[in-house]
C-alpha cells in the first residue's frame, strides 16, 4: 500500500468494499462457485461480528456493503474471505498454484467509508 494512503476504522461507518479476481477472470460465473463464495462469505460473519448489508456478486469481482467488524479489521476480513474462497476452489487453479503459477485473487481492491444511517 502506498505510504500517503491512510486506512481509517473505528468510526463505525459503513464500507463499500470492491475487489476483483485475478486478471478479472469469471471465477464466479457458475453457480457452484457463487454458491460456495456466499457461504465462506456467511462463515467469516460470524466469526468477525460484521453485519453485510449489501452484496453484489458478478462473475469477475465482488461488492460488498458491510459495517465495521467487532474483532480485527476490515483487511483481516477481507483476506479471511478472499483466502477461504481461494483454498476451496477445485479445479485446474489449484493444480498451477501447486507449480507456483498465479494467484485466484487480484491484490488490493477498493474500498470507501460512509456515516452509518442506520
Amino acid at each position: 500500500m502506498p505510504s500517503r494512503l491512510k486506512r481509517y476504522y473505528g468510526a463505525n461507518h459503513l464500507h463499500f468494499v470492491t475487489f476483483t479476481w485475478y486478471h478479472r477472470q469469471p471465477w464466479l460465473a457458475g453457480p457452484r462457485r457463487r454458491e460456495l463464495f456466499l457461504k465462506i462469505l456467511e462463515q467469516v460473519r460470524p466469526r468477525y461480528k460484521f453485519v453485510i448489508v449489501g452484496y453484489v456478486v458478478m462473475p469477475d469481482h465482488i461488492h460488498l456493503l458491510v459495517s465495521a467488524p467487532e474483532k480485527s479489521d476490515l483487511s483481516r476480513v477481507l483476506q479471511a474471505i478472499k483466502q477461504g474462497f481461494s483454498r476451496c476452489v477445485p479445479g485446474p487453479w489449484r493444480q498451477r498454484r501447486r507449480r507456483g503459477q498465479g494467484e485466484l485473487v487480484r491484490r488490493g481492491g477498493r474500498s470507501t467509508s460512509g456515516q452509518r444511517d442506520l
